[in-house]
């Protein structure tokens, strides 16, 4: 990916050992709050991250995204400790993985977000990918704070049947809550949804990053013409 500037950030793909310790460490504090550490697993090395960076250098934006060739099976995926993915896996076409996506704490800034959309639109029409997935999260591991957003979620985003991902480990929680709305969906989630995205028919918790999460999946081969548009500008 061709480096990205505007004229407050530089959006970029890690390129060194203390590139990587930069996203680890705005991750670390995105997700774990402030402190000593970073926040590093086995599925970093596997990634290609994107950083984004005020121009004096502080990392503000990160995700990392892991490419699999089509006929891949994804065992290897992070989302495959909870999700069986075999079914989501014989889709035909190049699938991507993104994950750990987080702004810094402080940012208040809407292009922030736009600009890490544009990045992830150049690396997923860079590497021709068909299928874009991941876990995406809610802050709090109670199922009961995102009754809401969860229950919009069933109502409004449940994907095709032949698709969802059945639950793996853990218990799963079936989608729906009273008083459903919008409101507690995370920004992500909602830029997915609103490319056509989907997601699994139930959540699940991840006790280490104190998260619900959902599967959710693009099926970016079958964009309607207006979102491959959107999707083109954005990369462009």
């Amino acid at each position: 990916m061709r480096e990205l500037l505007t004229s407050r950030y530089r959006a970029r793909l890690a390129e060194s050992a203390q590139d990587l310790q930069a996203a680890q460490a705005l991750r670390q504090l995105a997700f774990r709050g402030p402190g000593a550490g970073l926040d590093a697993d086995e599925f970093d090395d596997g990634a290609s991250h994107l950083l984004i960076e005020t121009l004096e250098g502080q990392a503000v934006a990160t995700f990392r995204i892991a490419t699999f060739a089509d006929g891949d099976a994804l065992s290897i995926a992070y989302a495959a400790q909870f999700y069986d993915l075999r079914t989501y896996a014989a889709q035909s076409g190049r699938k991507a993985e993104l994950g750990r996506f987080c702004l810094h704490p402080a940012a208040q800034d809407a292009g922030l977000l736009r600009l890490c959309w544009a990045a992830l639109a150049r690396i997923v029409t860079g590497h021709e990918v068909n299928h874009l997935f991941g876990c995406s999260s809610l802050a709090g591991a109670d199922p009961g704070l995102h009754g809401a957003a969860l229950g919009w979620l069933a109502q409004n985003a449940r994907g095709p049947d032949d698709f969802i991902p059945p639950p793996r480990n853990g218990a799963a929680i079936p989608l729906g809550g009273p008083n459903a709305s919008a409101q507690g969906v995370p920004p992500l989630l909602r830029f997915y949804l609103a490319l056509g995205g989907w997601v699994a028919d139930h959540a699940m918790i991840d006790a280490d990053l104190d998260t619900v999460h959902v599967f959710t999946a693009l099926d970016i081969g079958a964009l309607p013409p207006s979102a491959a548009k959107r999707l083109l500008a954005m990369a462009g």
